[in-house]
């Protein structure tokens, strides 16, 4: 299964980023091949609105069953990811990818 996470780098250690649609970058891990890949979400930062649904439609391309974010996504991208059957975990808005991906496996996370 892959996760996504809200982030602001592309490492394990990297942190957080609480924002969902300008984000700048989202990783995602490959729970079966325990790889990490990462993709910029920078081309939104001229956007002056709709970053959260296109950053929904990015989620879909990555194939993403799960968000791991800090405070969650808008109404109109919490509507396109709900349609896309992801599901959104938030509170992970001080952690690394790697502490945010164990407290949601322990259950720690909110689910949105």
């Amino acid at each position: 299964m892959n996760i996504a996470f809200t982030t602001k780098g592309t490492e394990w250690e990297s942190k957080i980023d609480p924002r969902f649609g300008r984000t700048e970058y989202f990783v995602v891990y490959n729970e079966e091949t325990k790889e990490l890949t990462s993709v910029s979400n920078k081309d939104v930062e001229g956007e002056a609105h709709g970053a959260g649904p296109k950053a929904a439609q990015k989620l879909a391309e990555l194939k993403a069953k799960v968000l791991i974010t800090g405070n969650g996504p808008g109404g109109n991208a919490a509507t396109v990811l709900q349609k896309l059957g992801t599901e959104c975990y938030i509170g992970a808005g001080d952690m690394t990818i790697e502490e945010a991906y164990y407290a949601y496996k322990a259950g720690s996370l909110k689910k949105f």
